[in-house]
């Protein structure tokens, strides 16, 4: 398979970075960012709009958003939970300010991880996310929806398709610019990824994009990427050096790395976008900021 493309969002700065044990600061996010943007990144999900006692990592949001560049060909995402969340996102494009360009939403795909996370059962986040989707949309800003834990909770174990399935159509009914499939606890296998993105892809016909975002927590991450992009996914998260976590899920380690999936999609003629020598530099920069290598193999075999 190959002249294929894909579009690469860069979520280091926030999932990447909101399990970080030691605040970062928002000097160093803000020029982490820049040299995303250097190395290729045009989309990039810069910050959480949550309650700073939940997740310290992300209290300076609105700082790190005021910081970035205001480039036409870059789209910034921020993560909402709720409708405070979304008029926090609002609230950085008041007086002509850029802001973000795009919330995303998040329904979990199981009700006991759901109320540790956002306080929700799966009834309670579709019913949530629908009420913010069309609040976003009456306001103006774009918006997408992710379905967690829909490869497996860390409290319920195994998540059925019918059930991820069922939250995909309750979603789609608000036209949402994109749903991902998130494994947040890095469960999945090649097999389950095609599967699940083949029977989604067949709900949705083309009506909505698909979006996959994979942890590597078993290993399994970037070849559940290639069945992805087999099921027809062409937009995919990935995490400078594989760094992230859920706060919320134990032993949930990183995000499938930036590095690793472009080498993987350029080695099979498939175009991310992105320069991997300036993204493997820029992993060797930020681990000399945090004081350890990364997770990501490419880089480590650079």
């Amino acid at each position: 398979m190959s002249g294929g493309t894909i579009e690469l969002v860069e979520v280091g700065p926030r999932d990447g970075l909101q399990n970080e044990p030691d605040i970062i600061a928002t000097a160093t996010k803000n020029e982490l960012i820049a040299r995303m943007i250097g190395f290729g990144a045009r989309r990039l999900e810069v910050a959480s709009f949550v309650h700073p006692a939940r997740v310290p990592q992300m209290a300076d949001a609105e700082a790190v958003i005021a910081g970035l560049p205001d480039r036409a060909d870059c789209t910034y995402v921020g993560l909402v939970l709720n409708k405070r969340g979304v008029l926090r996102a609002l609230a950085t494009r008041e007086g002509g300010a850029r802001g973000v360009d795009q919330i995303g939403c998040v329904v979990v795909a199981s009700d006991t991880f759901g109320q540790k996370n956002q306080g929700q059962t799966i009834e309670q986040g579709i019913a949530e996310t629908r009420e913010m989707l069309r609040f976003a949309r009456a306001e103006g800003i774009r918006a997408q929806v992710t379905i967690s834990a829909a490869f497996g909770c860390p409290f319920e174990g195994e998540v059925k398709h019918n059930t991820v399935l069922a939250i995909a159509e309750a979603i789609a009914e608000e036209a949402p610019e994109e749903i991902a499939l998130a494994d947040t606890i890095g469960v999945g296998t090649p097999w389950e990824a095609g599967e699940l993105f083949g029977k989604l892809g067949g709900l949705l016909a083309g009506r909505i994009p698909m979006r996959a975002h994979f942890h590597n927590t078993r290993g399994t991450g970037i070849a559940n990427a290639w069945e992805a992009y087999k099921a027809g996914v062409r937009i995919f998260d990935a995490s400078l050096g594989g760094l992230g976590g859920c706060p919320f899920a134990p032993r949930a380690t990183g995000n499938i790395a930036t590095e690793d999936l472009v080498y993987m999609m350029q080695r099979s003629g498939v175009d991310a976008g992105i320069d991997l020598g300036a993204a493997i530099a820029a992993n060797k920069w930020f681990a000399e900021v945090l004081g350890r290598d990364l997770p990501s193999a490419v880089a480590r075999a650079a």
